[in-house]
């Protein structure tokens, strides 16, 4: 008799690859190399997640999960909580949440034990995709991860190129930051934001240190996000990106222009993110349905 569970390609999954806790390993998963010892750090909380039923799920449960490994506090315990675990808080089959974590374990995020579990990755180097598949989560996911300083910020008049997202607008509040690979220090990224000026008054700067502007205004301000207008071109560095990014004058960028609107239509926030062109690449999935 074959066990009634199947994985994520369809084929019948044997009682072997059952772990201690009832959840499954793959089986190809390496036993020898032993997982961090236990500690006393708190658990992992992985966030939370409103999903999109146009979009596929492992999808936007693997973005969502990689957002809240990228961004969990330093000390927090490297341990994943069990595939069964996760399936329930996502609210998805286990044979969805395999397949999310499969997607995290290629990356090089996550590691899979059979028996022992599944465990975050601390030092995984990231070749950092920019990846558009129309969630706002696959947003935060790609702004996540990195060590953040706020450059600064201040009200400002409405730039010239923007004055069409503001036009009831003679002021935005401008928010500048660098991102620097957690593990190098190397700049990847520098970020402008120009934002509605009633909710940038909503903004505490130290939650833009640690999480990206789309999941502090989804999460923390309260704003109803009902869609982002994604556009990425390459582009020369100026004197600014090259200085802040450390690459040569006119090397070339990554120009990422996210514009994000409230559930009346109104423009919130313009995001501009100059990725380093050495460790950036852009990818766009379309579905065909």
């Amino acid at each position: 008799m074959t066990d009634s569970h199947e994985t994520a390609t369809g084929e019948s999954a044997t009682r072997e690859d059952v772990d201690a806790r009832g959840g499954y390993g793959p089986a190809s998963a390496s036993s020898s190399a032993p997982p961090p010892a236990p500690s006393t750090a708190p658990s992992f909380a992985p966030d939370s997640l409103v999903l999109n039923r146009k979009l596929p799920l492992w999808y936007q449960v693997s973005q969502s999960l990689r957002a809240s490994i990228l961004g969990r506090p330093q000390d927090a315990s490297l341990r994943l909580p069990t595939e069964e675990q996760l399936a329930t808080h996502y609210g998805v089959s286990v044979l969805t949440m395999r397949q999310a974590l499969k997607e995290l374990e290629t990356e090089g995020l996550i590691s899979r034990h059979r028996r022992r579990g599944t465990f975050i990755e601390p030092r995984a180097r990231r070749a950092t995709p920019v990846r558009l598949l129309g969630s706002v989560d696959a947003i935060v996911a790609q702004q996540s991860g990195d060590a953040t300083t706020v450059l600064g910020h201040g009200t400002v008049p409405v730039p010239g190129d923007l004055a069409e997202f503001f036009p009831d607008c003679g002021e935005v509040v401008s928010f500048r930051r660098l991102r620097r690979d957690g593990e190098s220090g190397e700049p990847t990224n520098w970020a402008e934001n120009a934002v509605r000026p009633e909710v940038a008054a909503r903004i505490d700067l130290t939650d833009l240190e640690r999480w990206p502007m789309t999941k502090v205004l989804h999460d923390i301000v309260g704003v109803k996000i009902s869609r982002i207008t994604d556009t990425v071109e390459a582009r020369l560095a100026d004197p600014v990106t090259a200085d802040l990014l450390q690459v040569p004058l006119l090397s070339p960028i990554l120009h990422y222009t996210g514009v994000t609107y409230d559930e009346k239509g109104r423009v919130v926030d313009v995001a501009r993110i100059r990725y380093r062109g050495d460790r950036f690449s852009f990818s766009l999935t379309v579905e065909a349905r």
